[in-house]
């Protein structure tokens, strides 16, 4: 029935957000993919890179790009879950629609479907001026800049790699409703920054790790 399925939708939600787990039972978690990039290793990636930032090796940086992590012969599941930690670099804008510096977006496609499409910013905010992202919310909620961040006090790549503050670590997590035997995670941004010469030194973002779990809930 129908709404079976949104109270499903639903629950899965607030478990990804929340760890509710409804009047779900999980009966099994197999962790099918786990790197943090500390081996070097990219192994079922496209389009990703290794660089290293404040002494760790990431995957990264990356500005209007996309990578996709393909994942086959899974077992048996119902429900994926895939959680990334992120870094965000230097003078992310967040929400403001001004046909030049924003909004600064960044999507998480589970097999072509976007189950994230939020903003991250880096900006002060102040009583008299805040550049709002949506995080951790979907776009377009109006939260502070950082809100959700695991990790505030990190210095900027390039354009603010002299100040603290100008990375911001997240950690996202959500669960899809999924039965194939392969899933293709997919990260990418859509960011804006009309005139700016060296875009990349401008805003990026990396990834820190990412770990991808098959589950079976009843």
């Amino acid at each position: 029935m129908k709404i079976n399925r949104w109270l499903r939708q639903l629950c899965l939600f607030l478990f990804s957000l929340m760890s509710l787990s409804c009047t779900d039972t999980l009966e099994s978690s197999v962790v099918v993919y786990s790197n943090d990039f500390s081996d070097l290793n990219l192994a079922g990636f496209d389009g990703a890179r290794l660089f290293i930032f404040q002494d760790d090796t990431i995957s990264g940086f990356y500005n209007k790009e996309e990578v996709t992590l393909r994942i086959e012969n899974l077992p048996s599941h119902n429900v994926m879950k895939v959680t990334v930690d992120i870094l965000v670099h230097d003078s992310w804008d967040g929400n403001p629609d001004d046909e030049q510096s924003g909004p600064d977006f960044w999507i998480m496609a589970v097999d072509q479907q976007e189950v994230v499409r939020t903003t991250f910013s880096n900006s002060p905010c102040e009583s008299t001026f805040c550049l709002y992202q949506s995080y951790p919310d979907n776009y377009a909620r109006q939260n502070v800049p950082k809100s959700g961040a695991v990790k505030t006090n990190i210095p900027g790549l390039c354009l603010f790699g002299a100040f603290e503050s100008y990375t911001t670590q997240y950690s996202i997590s959500r669960l899809v409703d999924h039965t194939n035997g392969d899933i293709d995670i997919s990260l990418k941004d859509e960011l804006r920054q009309d005139g700016i010469p060296d875009q990349a030194c401008d805003e990026s973002w990396s990834i820190a790790s990412i770990v991808v779990e098959a589950l079976v809930v009843n």
